[in-house]
């Protein structure tokens, strides 16, 4: 079957299922099916989305804070923007961290000399440009580096701890620096927080307890940290050599890139969907987050290109800084403070843009409830689970300052901590036809929530 006789067919059993959506919906979503119905089908025609992202990261490549990638990226989303019709386009100005990684490397010395893949760590210092040697020992928690504490002064610390999900293990990458620095490591090498990748060390950023002196930090692939778990169990003596020229430069201007449809009859009532345009400066960025950016973007385009205008205004936002700094979300709640109040949904995307299963929500009850309703639009394309805990690390800030409702894109991330912050992290791995249910689900929550005729409860 050609891929336009499959989206046809896909788009005519999404209609089906709209139409055989089981359970009488309130008389305010019924009205909103015709809407519905027209952005799943416009956004399941074609690849619009797929093919803009590629475009965004065969162009611009990684994109990492204070980068001229980054820079040159956002000008060009812009300009795209207004080409979309979008309104009210703008860059909100924002000073943003400036880390560059420079040359780096790994290298077991003894018992045999051999070659580490790794990945500095951002916001990492670097090492004196002829690097550092010691004596290496490999802890399976922070429970065993307490434990070796009278070992560890002087050594490079190896934290060789398996992964068991993101807000768990990612703690090691984070703060094991610093854990280590304070028994007087010089070093720390973390085993990578994700799924085994062939090899594929996993960056991220750390946080540095400024009470403790800095140490430089790197990730290196799971099978080398196995490896040197395996030479520490037989009693070998193991010798790392790490040498690093990451530093930090004064901050960076960069912006918060924006657009609008503006509402018909609520204008100043704003409806936030997005995600981040930075990426860390391996890959590019394609999961994490240019998908998200490019499907928030392209469910506002389809509004546009379709007169969709809801009674209040939705603005998509690509929020930048997040990986290591979170200044673009910072910057939006500072610089719209006064208009939170009326800030009635945001909603980021920013696990992936693989098959969507519904959404993730906090709010009120009786938010809640509305939101369910809205889904039951989306069964057709299997989109309609509303579950617990949707929001963003860049619409964090503005939503716990305005206490507004918030939502994330449920989809099925089983590879995403695969290629996450890693090398991998390239286009080919995203669906065209999963990137584009992303998209309906997406721009039909945002459109109903926007246009419902009573704004969503608190």
């Amino acid at each position: 079957m050609t891929k336009h006789l499959l989206a046809t067919a896909l788009v005519l059993a999404v209609s089906a299922g709209l139409a055989a959506a089981p359970g009488p919906p309130p008389s305010w979503v019924e009205a909103e099916r015709d809407a519905a119905s027209r952005l799943i089908g416009a956004a399941l025609a074609d690849h619009h989305a797929w093919d803009r992202l590629a475009e965004l990261t065969d162009t611009f490549g990684n994109r990492l804070a204070g980068s001229q990638s980054l820079t040159d990226m956002l000008a060009w989303a812009a300009a795209q923007m207004k080409r979309d019709g979008l309104e009210n386009v703008r860059a909100d100005k924002v000073m943003v961290p400036h880390w560059v990684r420079g040359q780096e490397s790994a290298e077991v010395m003894a018992p045999v000399r051999h070659p580490l893949v790794m990945l500095g760590l951002g916001n990492s210092v670097g090492t004196p440009p002829e690097g550092i040697q010691a004596e290496a020992i490999v802890v399976r928690s922070f429970d065993e580096l307490e434990a070796a504490r009278d070992k560890v002064r002087g050594r490079i610390v190896i934290y060789n701890v398996p992964f068991t999900g993101y807000g768990e293990t990612v703690r090691y990458r984070s703060t094991g620096a610093s854990r280590a620095a304070a028994l007087g490591a010089v070093g720390m090498l973390v085993r990578s927080v994700g799924q085994p990748g062939l090899r594929t060390p996993h960056t991220g950023a750390l946080n540095y307890d400024e009470k403790v002196p800095k140490i430089p930090a790197a990730a290196v692939a799971l099978e080398d940290a196995d490896r040197l778990q395996r030479i520490q169990d037989r009693g070998g003596t193991l010798v790392v050599r790490l040498t690093m020229g990451a530093k930090m430069l004064p901050d960076a201007e960069s912006s918060n890139v924006i657009a609008e449809i503006v509402g018909r009859e609520h204008p100043e009532e704003v409806v936030v969907i997005g995600g981040h345009s930075d990426s860390w400066d391996v890959g590019t960025g394609a999961m994490d987050d240019g998908g998200g950016i490019v499907a928030a973007w392209e469910a506002v385009r389809l509004m546009k290109a379709l007169g969709l205008r809801p009674r209040r205004t939705v603005r998509v936002v690509l929020f930048v800084n997040e990986e290591n700094g979170l200044r673009g979300g910072l910057a939006y709640r500072d610089q719209h403070q006064a208009e939170l109040a009326n800030h009635v949904l945001m909603l980021e995307s920013d696990g992936g843009v693989f098959r969507p299963r519904g959404f993730g929500f906090t709010g009120s009850d009786g938010a809640r409830a509305v939101i369910r309703d809205i889904a039951s639009l989306l069964a057709g394309i299997d989109a309609d689970r509303i579950g617990p805990g949707g929001g963003g690390a860049d619409i964090g800030p503005a939503v716990e300052a305005g206490k507004i409702p918030s939502m994330s894109p449920d989809v099925d991330g089983t590879t995403y901590f695969i290629y996450h912050h890693t090398q991998a992290d390239t286009v080919d791995k995203l669906d065209p036809m999963d990137m584009a249910r992303c998209v309906a689900a997406m721009a039909v929550m945002t459109y109903v929530v926007a246009d419902m005729p009573q704004r969503l409860p608190r």
